[in-house]
């Protein structure tokens, strides 16, 4: 099985963060993780970050940034990728307001756009999943079928997430043979078995993660990010045991 690295997405420890940036990724490299997906750099510049991400031997995997930056402040984004090393930005959430079938059509162009810009610069951009993606337009695909077939396939990848497809009723596996090569990043969750569908820890639940990880390589995944939105555990026991689970499906984390 291809070495592929691991990263958790810093959203699941935005207390802990906020709190302590630097001590956070100290404990993130202590896990066994090979690096981060940012989603904000705690107040630092960007090359303070790299600076921290150097002492602890992490990497920058790939950083959420909001739509809104991607729309008015793309060349800032794009530098800060630069410095951090960075070949992935996300275009994490839409907020509700930007969710009827209209917006998604504009949405086509907006990515397509902020995309081809990357590209120029050696950066790739991606798209984020949650459940309400899912749902149908008017011409019967759904919302992310539409974001995903009506943008250019060298502009905008995906990052997709298994646990907001499974709670969809989607198979990940599914999607994930569908835009094989235009994979680079999946959001690995897992989800409680019972009727609340919570957030789990990576194998303590009902989505068949070990099929995901076995995908891998094939369809050319770049990235695992590990991420928990909600805790029922502190965040770091929830990322130690997901971490945990990996390490008995990739070999490689065990030297870390």
């Amino acid at each position: 099985m291809k070495r592929i690295p691991v990263a958790v997405q810093m959203f699941t420890l935005r207390e802990e963060s906020g709190q302590d940036f630097a001590g956070t990724l100290k404990k993130v490299a202590e896990l066994g993780f090979d690096g981060v997906e940012f989603a904000g750099y705690g107040g630092l510049t960007a090359k303070e970050v790299k600076a921290l991400l150097d002492d602890l031997g992490l990497r920058a995997a790939a950083s959420h940034v909001p739509l809104e930056q991607l729309e008015n402040n793309l060349d800032q984004v794009i530098e800060d990728q630069k410095i951090l090393e960075s070949k992935y930005v996300v275009c994490p959430y839409l907020m509700p307001d930007r969710r009827s079938e209209e917006d998604y059509k504009a949405l086509i162009a907006i990515l397509d756009e902020a995309g081809e810009r990357c590209q120029r610069e050696g950066i790739t951009l991606c798209y984020h999943n949650h459940d309400f993606e899912l749902e149908r337009l008017s011409d019967g695909r759904t919302a992310l079928e539409t974001i995903f077939d009506d943008t250019n396939v060298e502009n905008v990848k995906t990052e997709l997430d298994i646990y907001w497809l499974t709670k969809a009723g989607e198979q990940p596996v599914q999607w994930i043979n569908r835009y094989t090569n235009r994979t680079p990043l999946v959001h690995l969750k897992d989800m409680t078995t019972d009727e609340e569908k919570f957030f789990a820890e990576l194998g303590t639940g009902g989505v068949d993660v070990e099929a995901v990880l076995n995908l891998g390589e094939e369809a050319g995944v770049q990235w695992w990010v590990v991420e928990q939105d909600v805790s029922r555990r502190t965040p770091f026991e929830s990322i130690e045991i997901s971490i945990n689970y990996l390490k008995t499906k990739l070999p490689h984390l065990l030297n870390k």
